[in-house]
């Protein structure tokens, strides 16, 4: 079976999707089924290519018992072809990514990550860049209901079928 690639999309790539990026890894070498998966993450902006992430995402990763490993990047065309399931963190950047992908077929694999949060379903994730610690905390908390109850569904729809 190929590994499954998923891919996670913020704005600066400093912030949210390393953090995705960094729990979606962290449950999967929990559950032994690192692998099976291949994930990053990127920005849709190139403000911070080659960046480590936010040093209060770092703070806040650690705190939970999460370690981040990543290096900035931007999207591009190719991600979309390459990875099985792209998840962004708000609709400014699903719109962007959208209008990238051309092909019907890319559009399909395109969702917001809070599509699968138990809490506030369908909502965006907030930017906690211009925010202190506790707003770093919420998003940790959204990420970590959210990548959780994404992996249940790939275990349900992917890993069980193969």
């Amino acid at each position: 079976m190929d590994k499954i690639k998923v891919l996670f999309v913020c704005l600066g790539n400093i912030c949210r999707s390393p953090l995705a990026e960094a729990i979606f890894k962290d449950k999967l070498k929990k559950k032994n089924l690192e692998n099976y998966f291949e994930v990053d993450s990127c920005g849709t902006s190139n403000y911070h290519i080659g960046d480590r992430p936010d040093a209060r995402t770092i703070t806040n990763a650690t705190k939970n018992g999460v370690t981040i490993d990543h290096c900035g990047r931007q999207l591009t065309v190719k991600d979309l072809q390459y990875y099985d399931h792209i998840l962004a963190m708000d609709k400014s950047n699903h719109h962007n990514i959208l209008r990238l992908a051309k092909d019907e077929s890319l559009t399909s694999k395109i969702m917001l990550m809070r599509e699968f949060d138990t809490v506030g379903k369908g909502e965006e994730v907030p930017d906690p860049y211009y925010g202190g610690e506790r707003n770093f905390q919420e998003v940790f908390e959204i990420l970590d209901r959210s990548t959780e109850n994404f992996l249940k569904h790939l275990q349900q729809t992917i890993l069980l079928k193969s």
